[in-house]
């Protein structure tokens, strides 16, 4: 099982590995010229993001997480360890902070919108773009609370 720790600067390149390495495995609805901005804009805040980070034993970050108040704004697992439980595990954490916590997905990732709803994440409303006005809509979702075991 994968340890929870807290970001540091010296995560960033690893952080923003796995951020590519999720998104090209998952966001393939994106348009070359938007993978492209969005990347741009995440390299310049990412790596000195407060980010949970899911490591393994040799302390390597596996996966990461992003919460902001009790809304979780980014997880990202690296391909490689999907499905072994780390984006649970850091949804876990989350919960030890708040007894509820809500998120958006791409409507065009079916892969996530699963994962959240194995969990018991519920979808609550829906936008028809994403935050920054792009053609890609986004489902919220919420977890009704943590003094329930997850999915």
């Amino acid at each position: 099982m994968a340890a929870i720790r807290q970001s540091t600067v010296a995560d960033g390149e690893r952080v923003l590995d796995i951020w590519r390495r999720a998104v090209d495995a998952t966001h393939d609805f994106l348009t070359p010229e938007d993978r492209r901005n969005i990347e741009t804009e995440v390299a310049a805040f990412l790596p000195q993001a407060p980010l949970w980070l899911a490591v393994d034993r040799s302390d390597d970050p596996l996966g990461f997480m992003l919460v902001g108040g009790d809304h979780v704004e980014a997880l990202f697992v690296d391909p490689r360890h999907c499905g072994s439980g780390i984006g649970r595990a850091l949804i876990e954490h989350a919960l030890t902070f708040h007894s509820s916590i809500s998120t958006e997905v791409n409507e065009q990732n079916t892969h996530a919108i699963g994962f959240y709803e194995h969990l018991g994440f519920e979808r609550i409303g829906r936008s028809p773009t994403d935050r920054q006005g792009r053609p890609y809509p986004l489902i919220h979702m919420r977890i009704p609370g943590a003094n329930q075991p997850l999915g």
